[in-house]
């Protein structure tokens, strides 16, 4: 393969190159696995009724489903559904559904998107999450835009509720998709008109445009005036008070926080969200040893926390040792949390916790970047650019760093400009180095700046006007829709609470 890249240019064959697993996250999904959402249409005795049994004993029960999924035994609840959705019961279909996009797997999501549309002729629940699944849905289509604009208001003038969120996505990411549809326009309009989310989506808009930190104040506002209907706005408040190190307004939001918690207000997710808020450096000064209390609180009820335990542990090694580490990390395997693989994969690769092994590295690293996260093909890419296996592997290091890159890891743009400038392997390409020199200065670091001036000076007028070229093809390979953006339109798929959409329906 290494013939593939001295011949062919990136702008004229690497870029048409899908990027294995692209979707999200952040977020993981975010790239990673989250509390499973569901609602109940049925009661068990009703269900009896339905299909003329004396008694209920032993039927499936989608309120069981229900509190499977909250409590993350997503067997249990998939055994339930699958025993509704096969007496044809549609909201049982869309449980299923449910449970398939929640592994954050792109795999499973064309099952996802299956199983939607069968149920969405009877479903309105069931066109709201299709429409939803299609506005996350990486490189789709006009057709398909336009389907998911259609279905999200059809379901809304039917009374369903949480439609707005993904429209506004829609209309974020796709403005070329909707050239008389204007966003801010558009919110403004929902807000006049009373609708709780649109303070929502108002945020959602700073955060796609960038201009989040300039718009503290109103975040501040928007969310404290929709905290008890919206409870992700805990960690979009968590975060205005970490940027502006503001320790007494967030301790009074951790005790309310956690007083909804303890009343079942609030799920274990979004104690887990933010927790990692508190944990992030990028947002100003951390406070991980609240963070580990709050994670350790509701581990046991959410899965995914025990990976958020060992990430905490991970950045803060202090406050616990390897044994400690690796024992959350096996829980998240076991709970098959893909951000599980990707830490033990980095444990591997970095050999500062644990023996270095690329053999393993690889391994885990594989099964994270098969299960949908994007920085597991930035590894993947070091580990063959850097030729940790024994050899410098070229192709596949530029298979997955330009994976990585198209889903938004600026990272892998430099690796990929030091992969064609150093030619370890292959054949140097200024040119191509030249673009992702370019496009790592999104995020640029001194070394990266350094790279792209000694490349500038390298190039030929030929090659220059060459690269400009290639770069416009990478850029408009790669679309309007980052990764953190399109983690963003996932989350709005997940953003229901199983008893209150149970109790909505009984």
């Amino acid at each position: 393969m290494i013939s593939d890249i001295n011949a062919t240019p990136v702008g004229a064959g690497l870029p048409a190159k899908r990027p294995a697993g692209s979707t999200s996250s952040a977020v993981p999904i975010r790239g990673q696995a989250r509390s499973h959402r569901c609602r109940s249409n049925l009661g068990i005795c009703a269900l009896a009724a339905a299909i003329t049994l004396a008694g209920c004993s032993g039927l499936p029960d989608q309120r069981l489903a229900n509190e499977a999924l909250k409590r993350g035994d997503t067997a249990q609840a998939e055994r339930n559904y699958q025993a509704l959705a096969d007496l044809g019961y549609s909201d049982a279909q869309v449980g299923l559904a449910d449970i398939k996009v929640s592994t954050g797997d792109p795999s499973q999501f064309k099952q996802a998107e299956a199983t939607y549309r069968a149920a969405a002729a009877t479903s309105p629940r069931a066109q709201v999450r299709l429409g939803r699944l299609l506005v996350a849905k990486p490189d789709s289509t006009q057709a398909e835009r336009e389907e998911a604009e259609t279905l999200l208001k059809l379901a809304a003038q039917q009374g369903e509720q949480k439609t707005l969120i993904p429209l506004a996505m829609l209309y974020l990411l796709y403005p070329q998709s909707f050239p008389k549809v204007n966003a801010q326009q558009q919110i403004e309009q929902w807000q006049a008109a009373g609708y709780p989310e649109a303070g929502l989506a108002q945020i959602l808009l700073y955060r796609t445009q960038g201009t989040y930190d300039q718009h503290l104040d109103d975040v501040e506002k928007l969310c404290k005036q929709a905290l008890n209907s919206m409870d992700v706005c805990y960690a979009e408040l968590a975060t205005v008070y970490q940027k502006r190190g503001q320790a007494d307004q967030q301790a009074a939001l951790l005790q309310q926080l956690q007083s909804a918690y303890a009343r079942g207000a609030v799920p274990a997710t979004r104690v887990d969200n933010v927790a990692r808020v508190l944990a992030d450096r990028s947002l100003g000064q951390t406070d991980e040893k609240t963070a580990k209390a709050l994670l350790e609180q509701v581990a046991p009820a959410n899965p995914a926390s025990w990976v958020s335990l060992a990430q905490v542990l991970y950045d803060f090694p202090e406050l616990g040792d390897t044994d400690q580490l690796m024992a959350y990390i096996d829980k998240g395997r076991e709970a098959e949390q893909p951000r599980a693989e990707l830490l033990l994969g980095r444990l591997y690769y970095e050999g500062k916790t644990v023996p270095a092994d690329a053999v393993k590295a690889e391994q885990h690293l594989q099964a994270a970047a098969d299960a949908g996260e994007i920085s597991a093909h930035y590894y993947l890419g070091q580990l063959y650019r850097r030729g940790y296996l024994g050899e410098v592997q070229p192709q596949k290091a530029v298979d997955h760093l330009l994976s990585a890159a198209r889903g938004g890891q600026n990272s892998a743009d430099y690796a990929l400009a030091q992969l064609f400038s150093e030619g370890h392997g292959i054949r140097p390409q200024p040119s191509n180095a030249w673009v992702f020199a370019q496009l790592s200065q999104a995020s640029p670091t001194a070394q990266s700046a350094e790279l792209l001036q000694q490349l500038d000076q390298q190039l030929t007028p030929e090659q220059r006007t060459q690269a400009q070229g290639l770069l416009a093809q990478e850029q408009q390979a790669r679309g309007s829709m980052a990764q953190g953006r399109r983690t963003l339109a996932l989350d709005a798929l997940q953003d229901e609470d199983p008893e209150v959409e149970a109790e909505d329906s009984l």
